[in-house]
């Protein structure tokens, strides 16, 4: 990032880029030089809300968990730097110690969920290794929110997998404090509470004196989903509640406050301030109020099929990657699991199938994150500006890991000769890939299966090699191009 940062100078793109308002100093231009890159596009957003707060009205469209943790890391851990850099440096070095260490994080959460959902501690591992090579990487290194988005959703499916539901609420009602779309997980309890009932009624059903307990169950697991989702959408209500008291309230006189270069920037570029000149936007007057969808709206134009112009084409071909791999892996679970799709997964299997659980990407228990994924990426090309759906999906969804990593494990013979003695069991400890492999790949050869096909790239199969391709493509042009202000959001 700070090499092709140094060789290739910054575009001159129309991105939100506030005025520097003190001197920089000596290590602040070092550290600029060395991280700059990471702070830019969507990242001047936060780190202008890490600093003053939401100011402007479209700052309101990024949650405010991210930004807040960075200035709590800026202001404690680094508290010793203050002497050496200036506020918005330390927020920068911030951003980027905590999305290196939420990145490790997620590929550990999202080993472990592949652990228990799919069954198959090989293709776990692998998709935890394409994961840390991710096509959506850049933003999980610059002062974006994905990382710390994927780090909680991904331990809170781990956490609802293992029947951990309070603690599996907390984690996806912070993610819903970081990223809007993390509403869609209240979808998982629902389902999960439907699944359970469901389950048990087939169990009751034909005997009348059970009826009382279902009953009874029925209420208790409709308030406990009532009362998780309610949980996960808090955190989003709440900020609504905030905007709307700030940009709705009466006029506080911000503005004397408001340092004279951000006003200017305000008037230039026609950022509505909070309560400037008294006069409140057209949102306030709405019947429910939220500056969410109306900046998503009014300032970027996102909406349905908004985006479907000819002169998107390229932002559509960017995307094209990401969106046949969603389609491929739901057409291929859906093909793999007929009726249990049919039935939602909600058919209790017969005795005779009950000690043949599947492994793998098909198994049943993966059927509520592709539906996850095809929400995501269905909403995500329809109505959102197409060119970020391969953030969207690469920090919301495992599905992406999982498919690649089934797709390689499945159908390249250099994975395959490994053999398929540990392929359907979870490991006993976390402790067994440290002293054994996931699959032994003979001798002189490293253990991580992505380097082993890169080193023998000559020899992988065609698939292989897009998914490889695909994977490592976008990892290299999002650094380039995104770190020198080029269109890559």
């Amino acid at each position: 990032q700070a090499l092709f940062n140094l060789l290739i100078p910054d575009h001159a793109a129309d991105a939100f880029h506030p005025p520097r308002l003190s001197e920089p100093g000596l290590w602040d231009r070092l550290l600029e030089r060395l991280l700059g890159g990471l702070s830019h596009w969507d990242a001047e957003h936060f780190l202008f809300i890490a600093e003053r707060g939401y100011l402007y009205e479209h700052n309101c469209a990024f949650l405010p968990l991210y930004p807040l943790s960075v200035r709590a890391v800026a202001e404690g851990a680094l508290w010793p730097l203050q002497w050496l850099l200036r506020l918005r440096s330390r927020l920068l070095l911030s951003a980027v110690l905590l999305n290196s260490l939420f990145s490790v994080l997620a590929a550990a959460a999202l080993y472990k969920l592949g652990c228990v959902v799919l069954q198959c501690r090989r293709v776990a591992f692998l998709a935890a290794v394409l994961f840390s090579i991710s096509p959506a990487n850049i933003f999980m290194a610059a002062a974006y929110s994905e990382s710390m988005f994927a780090f909680l959703a991904f331990s809170a499916m781990w956490q609802l997998e293992k029947g951990q539901s309070w603690l599996s609420g907390l984690l996806f009602s912070l993610a819903s404090g970081v990223r809007a779309n993390g509403l869609i997980n209240a979808g998982f309890f629902l389902y999960s509470c439907g699944k359970c009932f469901a389950l048990q009624l087939q169990v009751g059903s034909g005997s009348l004196r059970e009826l009382p307990p279902l009953w009874k169950q029925l209420l208790s697991v409709a308030s406990a989903a009532v009362l998780m989702c309610a949980g996960i959408f808090l955190p989003f209500a709440l900020f609504q509640y905030y905007a709307y008291v700030r940009f709705c309230g009466p006029g506080i006189g911000l503005e004397q406050s408001v340092p004279k270069p951000l006003l200017q920037l305000a008037l230039d570029k026609g950022y509505r301030l909070a309560a400037m000149n008294g006069v409140k936007p057209p949102w306030c007057s709405q019947r429910f109020p939220v500056v969410y969808s109306y900046i998503q709206d009014a300032y970027w134009n996102v909406g349905f099929l908004r985006y479907f112009e000819l002169r998107q084409i390229p932002n559509f071909l960017l995307a094209l990657p990401v969106a046949l791999l969603g389609s491929w892996a739901a057409w291929t679970y859906i093909i793999a699991n007929p009726r249990h799709c049919l039935t939602l997964g909600l058919e209790r299997r017969k005795s005779d199938e009950e000690g043949k659980p599947r492994a793998g990407f098909c198994c049943p228990a993966v059927f509520v994150y592709v539906v996850h994924a095809t929400v995501l990426l269905a909403f995500g090309f329809f109505c959102m500006h197409v060119q970020v759906l391969t953030r969207f999906l690469g920090s919301s969804s495992p599905i992406l890991y999982w498919f690649s990593a089934h797709l390689l494990q499945e159908y390249e013979p250099l994975l395959r000769s490994e053999g398929t003695e540990s392929q359907t069991a979870a490991p006993r400890s976390d402790k067994s890939l440290l002293h054994k492999s996931p699959g032994s790949c003979g001798k002189g050869t490293s253990r991580n299966p992505v380097v082993r096909l890169l080193t023998n790239c000559r020899l992988i199969t065609p698939l292989s090699k897009c998914i490889l391709g695909f994977f490592l493509s976008y990892w290299l042009l999002g650094l380039i191009l995104h770190c020198n202000f080029l269109p890559w959001t």
